[in-house]
């Protein structure tokens, strides 16, 4: 249920901030790129496993 909620507010937020690039000339244009590169998630990352390793 939380991840439907995520996903529906991060929805909305790409709509909002596309409607609002619309609404502002080309001088934000760079605030807006910067926002989406935020709203992109992270790349996953390889995990070590803690303990030891059996030869």
């Amino acid at each position: 249920m939380k991840l439907r909620e995520m996903l529906s507010t991060h929805k909305d937020l790409a709509r909002k901030l596309n409607d609002m690039e619309k609404k502002y000339d080309g001088q934000f244009k760079v605030v807006f790129d910067a926002i989406r590169q935020l709203m992109i998630p992270p790349l996953p990352t390889k995990r070590r496993r803690i303990g030891f390793r059996l030869s």
